[in-house]
């Protein structure tokens, strides 16, 4: 008969106490197999949101844009021009006597994927053409690769 002191059974108890508390491998291993499907479900679909809010960003810019461009065209009584650029809603062109901006309150941002705005005056689609080349920064494409422009 073995002799177990009280000590002996404190020790024992809390080894016992430990692995009831613990985790196996295997149930490990499936809680990490079920985030990784999740992931792989959830994923996907959150990024093609963050390119549909980069699309309306872009919108709601140019939307911007051409309204301090209207208000440029009341002041002085043309769009600026090609070479004058958004710059002309910032800074007075030189010899622009009636210009009464700035007509944005900060300066032209970059498009939401880094690149600059494109404005043409004469436009090929309208009066004047303000629009960003997309992801891809190449003209045409679909998707978040299309253009995004004042005429669409």
């Amino acid at each position: 008969m073995a002799y177990v002191t009280t000590a002996g059974r404190a020790c024992a108890g809390r080894i016992n106490a430990a692995r009831a508390r613990g985790f196996t491998l295997l149930e490990l291993l499936v809680v990490m197999v079920i985030i990784g499907l999740l992931a792989a479900y959830v994923g996907p679909r959150y990024f093609s949101q963050i390119g549909k809010s980069e699309i309306k960003v872009a919108r709601a810019q140019i939307d911007a844009f051409e309204k301090a461009l209207d208000a440029y065209r009341l002041d002085v009584g043309r769009y600026p021009s090609t070479e004058q650029g958004l710059g002309a809603l910032e800074t007075r062109p030189q010899g622009e006597a009636k210009w009464q901006g700035p007509y944005l309150k900060k300066a032209v941002p970059m498009d939401p994927w880094g690149k600059a705005y494109q404005y043409r005056s004469p436009g090929e689609k309208g009066e004047f053409d303000l629009f960003s080349f997309g992801k891809d920064g190449q003209p045409g494409g679909e998707g978040e690769a299309g253009d995004v422009g004042n005429w669409n």
